[in-house]
């Protein structure tokens, strides 16, 4: 199937259409969903909308191999997880379709990436191997060609010197951090930025109490100097990223649509956009995968294509990725 399709979605239309095709492709190539599809009486004579798509749990990541492309594996990416715990893998066939695609998510919210210089503080990514979110920035970092572009492991002092001097130079400039790195830099330096951007990608990782992220935004805007602090939504399942500027509202790219589920009854799609539930996603940039995937996190529709993230199920795993409990 030809993936450049995901990149050129422009409508509802070319989105639906698309869809439909994905579906009837995953369905037939796609073992595992092709029988998670066939235990509902699923399949693609009698889905007729896109909220009648069963949504495969995400936890199948974990003790299956989701793969709808005959291509051979270019990359795995894997979650992250304490010690013992088994870790989700997304096997990847077109990796330049991940580029392509993030990068386009990214200038569409934020313009041309080599206007920015990107710091990035995520040091619990980096201290393993297979992480998707490492695999995107160090790409991001690369394209801006700024020599004070890179990462910070654990370096705080140096990262305060260097967004010293960025302000200085009035460069544009993003932070992009993990949400306990960022409470750590806060707790020893107070900083006023004017011509940065500070991104959280949620997460504490089991290195500090989990807060909500109103609490994580305030503490963090105080500790910066910044007007609002950015959030970035993704996870080692999903190739295509929501991005929010203020407020944890995330706006979603072309190549995404959320529905909310009813936690109770996880085959009820609600139509109302004030309720809350568990957070279904379609993703066209799984192409080769799965783009139809059911969440453990908990959401609410707050208007077309913009997505309010509230916390995670109970019984799911900590682990990262831009959740934060209530």
């Amino acid at each position: 199937m030809d993936s450049n399709r995901v990149l050129n979605i422009k409508t509802e239309t070319d989105f639906k259409t698309l869809c439909f095709k994905v579906f009837e492709y995953q369905y037939n190539n796609c073992e595992v969903y092709q029988k998670f599809c066939k235990h509902f009486n699923k399949h693609p004579d009698n889905v007729n909308s896109l909220k009648s798509i069963p949504f495969l749990p995400i936890e199948f990541f974990k003790k299956f191999k989701i793969l709808s492309s005959q291509q051979l594996v270019q990359k795995v990416f894997t979650s992250s997880g304490t010690t013992g715990q088994q870790t989700s893998k997304h096997h990847i066939t077109d990796i330049e379709l991940y580029q392509k695609n993030f990068c386009q998510i990214f200038q569409a919210q934020y313009g041309s990436i080599e206007d920015y210089t990107i710091l990035a503080l995520l040091p619990s990514y980096l201290e393993r191997n297979g992480s998707s979110l490492i695999y995107m920035v160090n790409h991001l970092i690369e394209k801006t060609r700024q020599p004070d572009s890179g990462f910070f492991l654990d370096d705080l002092n140096r990262l305060k010197e260097t967004l010293l001097k960025l302000e200085t130079k009035k460069q544009k400039t993003i932070l992009i951090g993990v949400s306990f790195a960022l409470l750590d830099f806060v707790e020893s330096y107070n900083l006023k930025l004017n011509h940065t951007i500070v991104m959280e990608t949620g997460g504490m990782k089991g290195r500090r109490k989990e807060i909500t992220r109103d609490e994580l935004h305030q503490k963090l805007t105080k500790g910066f100097g910044v007007k609002h602090i950015h959030s970035e939504y993704g996870m080692t399942e999903l190739l295509s990223q929501a991005y929010s500027k203020a407020d944890g509202i995330f706006e979603l790219p072309p190549t995404m649509k959320v529905f909310i589920r009813d936690p109770e009854d996880p085959l009820h799609i609600f139509e109302d956009f004030t309720k809350t539930g568990g957070i279904n996603v379609i993703d066209l940039a799984n192409i080769n995968s799965c783009a139809f995937i059911a969440t453990q996190d908990l959401g609410q529709n707050v208007k077309k294509n913009k997505l309010k993230i509230i916390g995670r199920f109970d019984y799911s795993d900590v682990r990262g990725c831009n959740l934060l409990t209530l």
